[in-house]
C-alpha cells in the first residue's frame, strides 16, 4: 500500500539520505522530489510473490481500499500474458470464453497469442475464427479491451479455483 500510495519524495528526506550516503559512500546526490513507487512498482513487486501471498496482499489492499486493489490488478495480469499459460489451461479458457469476446479480444493481439488459441482449438473451429476475425470490420480499441478483460476474468477464476496455473509469478515447484 505504502509502495502504491507513494509519488514524490520530500527534499528534506533526500537531503538527509544524500547525507548518510555521502558518509557511506562520499557520493553527490541532489535533493530535489524524486518520482517513486506508484501503482506500477507495486503490481512489478506482486508480481513475483507466490500465488498464495499474492491474493492474502491483495484480499488485504482490497479490504482498504478496493478501487486501490483494482487497478493493481488490472497492471498485474494482462491479456499478453496468457502465453505463458499451458495449452490444457488455454483449452479451459476457451470452453469458458463467448466466441464474440474471443474474436474481439484476438483482434488486439499479436501474432504468437493469436496462435496460441487458435492451435488449442479443434481445426474446424479454428478455421472458422479466422474466417470471421478476417471478415470482422474495424473496432473500437474499448471494445477489444473489454473483451480482454472478460476472458482474463476467466482466466482468474479458473486459476483461483485451482484449475489453471497462471504463468510469471513465484510459486511452488510441481514434478
Amino acid at each position: 500500500m505504502r509502495i502504491a500510495n507513494l509519488e514524490e519524495v520530500q527534499p528534506a528526506a533526500l537531503q538527509e539520505l544524500n547525507d548518510i550516503m555521502e558518509k557511506q559512500f562520499a557520493g553527490q546526490a541532489g535533493a530535489q522530489a524524486a518520482k517513486m513507487g506508484g501503482l506500477k512498482s507495486a503490481a512489478n513487486i506482486m508480481n513475483y510473490l507466490d500465488n498464495s501471498v499474492e491474493g492474502q496482499l491483495m484480499d488485504s489492499i482490497g479490504d482498504t481500499d478496493e478501487e486501490m486493489a483494482q487497478k493493481l490488478q488490472d497492471l498485474m495480469f494482462v491479456f499478453e500474458n496468457l502465453i505463458d499459460v499451458d495449452d490444457r489451461g488455454i483449452q479451459a479458457i476457451l470452453r469458458d470464453v463467448q466466441t464474440d469476446d474471443l474474436m474481439k479480444a484476438l483482434k488486439g493481439t499479436d501474432e504468437a497469442l493469436k496462435d496460441k488459441f487458435l492451435n488449442n482449438m479443434s481445426k474446424r473451429a479454428a478455421e472458422m475464427l479466422v474466417d470471421d476475425l478476417e471478415a470482422m470490420g474495424p473496432i473500437r480499441v474499448s471494445e477489444v479491451e473489454v473483451a480482454q478483460k472478460e476472458i482474463l476474468a476467466v482466466a482468474t477464476k479458473l486459476a483461483d479455483s485451482g484449475e489453471i496455473m497462471l504463468g510469471g509469478g513465484g510459486g511452488d515447484e510441481f514434478l
